[in-house]
């Protein structure tokens, strides 16, 4: 594929309880949990070729209209590779997930673009330390950075319901209507509008305060949301692949009914389940097997 696309995401993995931390049928505080889940960031990357679409056709999309249809032409996602950490102690030293994870995925685009002449596209949702760890480990001005549109229409739905009722015609219109301007290129008339409407509606306590962080999000982020262009390029705009990577590495396998893990076991777990999926398991089984020949005949070679 002409793009190379790198995304990210953490994961949560519920964690077993340590043998000195509270029993489990004592009282917890307020706020406390009774089940502490330590994150792992789960990277991707992949290319793809470029895509070049309307705003007014990836809103028809996101809405189904029975107008549209996905086309047979659609480029997909070529030699996807998935890897996920918790953060580990090494040398001494406590490395965090995100760290390994990105350093990972800046040596796989690395290879992949050897006369460095493919376009690099950063797609993930508004986490910071996600952003902050590619600036520390892929520290390229022409990287591309675009905010996954998915994490967009959640808010734009949350926004609607502070104004119409859920599940309403005025809240689908809403939405529609800022989604589609969005995706224009309008981002700060949208924002501006979202504002205007607290004032005019004289929202109050926690709606004006659920707005509020809404346009902030949008704010922060707004670098990240020129769709308009991102279309006219091809470019990918919605993280799929990595939701799925997710969904697929960490919550199918490691969350089911009564799961707790420790470091190691879960690391080990999350280490098989990306290398089946990249399509290694025969190089790695191969790879085992020698070591172990290796370790319980040393002298094999010499008898």
């Amino acid at each position: 594929g002409e793009i190379i696309v790198m995304t990210g995401d953490n994961k949560g993995i519920p964690m077993r309880r340590p043998a000195d931390q509270r029993p489990v049928g004592s009282h917890r505080h307020k706020g406390e949990k009774a089940n502490k889940k330590q994150l792992a960031t789960v990277g991707a990357v992949y290319t793809v070729d470029p895509h070049i679409r309307t705003a007014h056709e990836v809103v028809a999309g996101l809405f189904r209209d029975d107008s549209t249809r996905k086309k047979k032409d659609t480029p997909v996602a070529q030699h996807k590779r998935t890897w996920s950490s918790l953060k580990q102690e090494k040398d001494g030293q406590l490395e965090l997930g995100e760290d390994l994870v990105f350093r990972w995925m800046a040596r796989e685009v690395s290879r992949r673009n050897p006369k460095d002449q493919k376009v690099i596209v950063c797609l993930m949702d508004g986490g910071r330390s996600l952003w902050k760890a590619r600036e520390r480990h892929l520290p390229r001005e022409d990287v591309i950075e675009i905010l996954d549109l998915i994490h967009v229409t959640p808010r734009l739905w949350d926004a609607a319901h502070l104004f119409h009722r859920e599940g309403s015609e005025e809240a689908s219109k809403f939405v529609r209507q800022r989604l589609l301007r969005i995706l224009k290129g309008e981002i700060g008339y949208v924002i501006g509008g979202l504002r205007q409407m607290s004032t005019k509606h004289q929202l109050r306590a926690h709606k004006a305060t659920q707005l509020r962080q809404i346009c902030c999000y949008l704010e922060a982020n707004r670098h990240r949301m020129n769709y308009d262009e991102y279309l006219a390029a091809g470019y990918p705009i919605a993280s799929g692949v990595i939701e799925g990577a997710c969904r697929h590495v960490v919550k199918d396998r490691m969350e089911r009914s009564g799961m707790r893990w420790t470091v190691a076991g879960a690391q080990a777990m999350l280490d098989l389940r990306t290398t089946y999926i990249n399509g290694h398991w025969n190089v790695f089984q191969k790879y085992r097997m020698n070591q172990a020949n290796r370790h319980l005949y040393p002298d094999r070679h010499a008898l």
